[in-house]
């Protein structure tokens, strides 16, 4: 007989164990997905370009045709200025 040890010491070291890995991964993936997940990681590097935000204000209605136009003339003189 082994005085007690019929594996159930075992149970009991490891199952605190178990829950706080459980606890953790519900977390983490409450975190993930409010968070918006892995899209954060993907657009991470990249940011608009001057061009996109004058093109989505434009597409928005925030800009019209002129403004629009004397704004796009502006960023490509600004671009041939720093080359």
């Amino acid at each position: 007989m082994m005085y007690g040890w019929d594996g159930g010491m075992f149970w009991m070291t490891l199952m605190p164990l178990v829950w706080i890995v459980l606890i953790g991964l519900i977390v983490w993936a409450a975190v993930t997905l409010t968070r918006g997940g892995s899209r954060r990681y993907h657009d991470q590097g990249r940011g608009e370009t001057p061009e996109e935000i004058l093109d989505r204000r434009f597409a928005s209605g925030e800009l019209d045709a002129d403004d629009y136009q004397k704004a796009r003339a502006t960023l490509a003189e600004q671009r041939r200025g720093s080359r």
